[in-house]
């Protein structure tokens, strides 16, 4: 039984030099995390059609998570030797699917039908995707393939959740699960016009992802992942009542604060991206280092001025943690590439999960300051384990590290 990643040759992506299947991939992942994160904008609305409390509409966003959760670190055993192209577009459809199913929900069990299989195929999709773009570019290329492919997670939350609540206040929100699901289509679509061929010549085993973890390199920067992405929903799920009681700001100027912060979301993955591909542990550290002092000042923020600065560093710093803790953990092994990619995709999804529940616990029992300290503190010992450790041996690593 081997532990090694089953590779495809490097025959498999003869399209290194073409952007149209990273930009494929990458519309592919904002149409996940649209698709995830939609029952945040509609959630009164939702609740009130299908007759049920806000609280168990919310739900409809805790199974998503879990489901992708489970499945993502299993996605290379589960699929096992099919062409990576027909997979990916095979669950954008069944993703498509599942939006569909939502939009027609009559209670609530349809409704978690629609999202248990929503789950599902963000589990695969996201399993797969950190994985798919070393093999359509080439080496020099390789960073801003990353960046590009994980750029659909910050737009989709500056632009798809606000765009599918504008649609659901013109018409129902139904219809932006209508949207949602012929995005899913068209998204798969794409998919199978620009994606070349790739193949794998040897089956995913369980053997490989306890491979994986065995990794030192590979466990730290899936430890650092789970710190700083459990710290930040822990603080910024509850930013909203954060900015409204102690801040005192308004909803409208909330909402052009969120705005704000989304676009520094942009501005870090673009930024912390590239870095990343030539100094991996450089990226991560400032990533956690502004999510950790950004959840710590918001503490003591008040007037807008002072709250959007705070709010540019902590988006600018988390919209680079995803592509910069993904380039570490494929750096540290790059033979193990697509199982290290999907068990870093189910602890990512995971503590999302739980870094909301954890934040909800902190702030009914202790309050506001209490949860942005608790946030602060988690990613702080991501931080911590950032400067203590290295995605590879000292000497790999000085020489990666160094410009070029």
């Amino acid at each position: 039984m081997t532990n090694a990643e089953p590779l495809a040759s490097p025959a498999a992506s003869p399209t290194a030099h073409r952007w149209s299947p990273v930009l494929a991939v990458a519309l592919a992942t904002f149409t996940v995390v649209s698709s995830e994160m939609m029952p945040v904008g509609l959630l009164t609305p939702m609740s009130h059609s299908l007759g049920i409390t806000d609280g168990v509409t919310g739900l409809s966003l805790t199974i998503t998570g879990l489901i992708a959760a489970v499945l993502s670190p299993f996605a290379p055993l589960l699929v096992g030797l099919r062409d990576r192209r027909t997979v990916l577009v095979a669950f954008m459809l069944l993703l498509g699917l599942a939006n569909a199913v939502t939009a027609l929900a009559p209670d609530f069990a349809v409704l978690a039908a629609g999202r248990v299989l929503l789950g599902a195929a963000m589990g695969i999709v996201w399993g797969l995707a950190a994985s798919i773009g070393p093999r359509l570019a080439d080496g020099p290329r390789i960073a801003l393939a990353m960046t590009l492919i994980f750029s659909g997670v910050s737009i989709a939350s500056v632009l798809g959740v606000p765009l599918g609540t504008y649609l659901a206040a013109l018409l129902d929100w139904r219809a932006a699960f209508w949207a949602l699901a012929l995005l899913g289509a068209a998204s798969a679509a794409v998919l199978a016009a620009t994606l070349p061929t790739l193949p794998v010549h040897e089956r995913g085993r369980l053997g490989g992802l306890a491979g994986a973890l065995r990794h030192r390199g590979i466990a730290t920067g899936i430890a650092i992942t789970a710190f700083v992405v459990l710290g930040h929903f822990a603080g910024y799920t509850y930013v909203r009542p954060v900015l409204e009681a102690d801040a005192g700001l308004s909803s409208g100027v909330i909402a052009a604060c969120l705005l704000v912060y989304g676009l520094a979301g942009i501005a870090g993955n673009f930024t912390l991206g590239p870095l990343s591909g030539h100094r991996p542990r450089t990226a991560v550290a400032l990533a956690l280092a502004g999510v950790t002092l950004a959840a710590a000042l918001l503490t003591h923020a008040t007037g807008v001025v002072t709250v959007l600065l705070v709010l540019i560093v902590w988006g600018a710093s988390y919209g680079g943690v995803s592509v910069s803790t993904q380039t570490w953990v494929r750096t540290a092994d790059p033979a193990r590439m697509e199982a290290s990619a999907a068990v870093w995709a189910g602890v990512f999804n995971a503590s999302i999960a739980l870094g909301s529940f954890t934040g909800g616990l902190v702030v009914d029992r202790a309050g506001n300051h209490a949860v942005l300290l608790t946030a602060a503190g988690l990613a702080a010992v991501g931080l911590l384990l950032t400067l203590l450790s290295r995605p590879h041996a000292r000497r790999l690593d000085r020489r990666l590290d160094q410009p070029v």
